[in-house]
């Protein structure tokens, strides 16, 4: 029996109407979409901390989800696994004629263009209009930052963007100004929706430098954890509970300079 045969079977069992899991059976896509959304955060955690056996193990908990949803799909009469796994094998092939066809493209910049031409002929075969907006299909459920960056990315498509990064600094600058503003006028609604305008800079500076500010985040947000670990552990070596804002600033400093001479 092949591997992915018997992680099929598993999930055949877990779903029987009469023998399987109570919890399994009760689930549908919806309820386990979190689920998966959660596992592709944690394939990607492995992945930062370069912990290749948690990652085997995370990779493990992905591909259930996917056995889990074609499962649900399967006994709905809608598809099975086997048609997952055809129709993207048949979609990488489509998409990459400079490998299984005549195409060309040396590059990877050539790869991107190419590959972008194949969706938008495979959206007209599906009937799309062409009038459809390029906002259109960008998940509403993504990450705010990485839709940012999609939704930002699609109106370069038609020449809707800064052509470098300088006039996007003015453009923070500005932002910041209008949340001060906002703050000042005491709408909370207000406030909210300024700081929603300066991470949408944020993410366009991102972009422009080509960086994931997902990623960016992810790691500001490890190493501020880092560093907090560190401020605590000198707080409880002073013995005081009453420190002040000035003291811990003072071992954050010492946190830092232990990091930098770690490196």
């Amino acid at each position: 029996m092949s591997d992915v045969k018997r992680i099929l079977n598993v999930m055949a069992a877990l779903r029987h109407p009469e023998t399987g899991c109570p919890w399994d059976l009760q689930q549908e896509f919806k309820s386990i979409a979190p689920y998966t959304l959660e596992e592709a955060y944690e394939v990607t955690d492995a992945i930062e901390r370069d912990d290749m056996d948690d990652l085997k193990d995370e990779l493990g908990d992905l591909l259930l989800q996917v056995v889990f949803h074609a499962r649900l799909a399967e006994e709905a009469g809608l598809f099975n696994f086997d048609d997952v796994a055809n129709a993207i094998a048949d979609k990488m092939i489509r998409r990459h004629p400079h490998v299984f066809g005549d195409g060309q493209a040396d590059t990877a910049d050539a790869v991107r263009k190419s590959w972008e031409e194949i969706k938008a002929e495979e959206k007209a075969a599906k009937g799309k209009e062409a009038t459809d907006s390029l906002m259109n299909d960008i998940p509403v459920t993504l990450p705010g930052l990485s839709r940012a960056i999609k939704i930002q990315n699609r109106a370069a498509k038609i020449r809707f963007d800064w052509p470098d990064i300088e006039p996007v600094f003015d453009k923070l600058d500005e932002e910041v100004a209008e949340i001060r503003e906002a703050v000042a006028s005491g709408s909370q609604d207000a406030i909210e929706d300024e700081v929603g305008d300066l991470l949408f800079v944020v993410a366009n500076i991102a972009r422009h430098l080509k960086v994931d500010p997902e990623q960016a985040v992810r790691r500001t947000n490890g190493k501020f954890m880092a560093r907090f670990k560190h401020v605590e552990t000198l707080a409880a070596q002073s013995g005081r509970a009453d420190l002040t804002l000035e003291e811990l600033e003072a071992f954050w400093q010492l946190a830092k300079k232990a990091e930098k001479d770690a490196t």
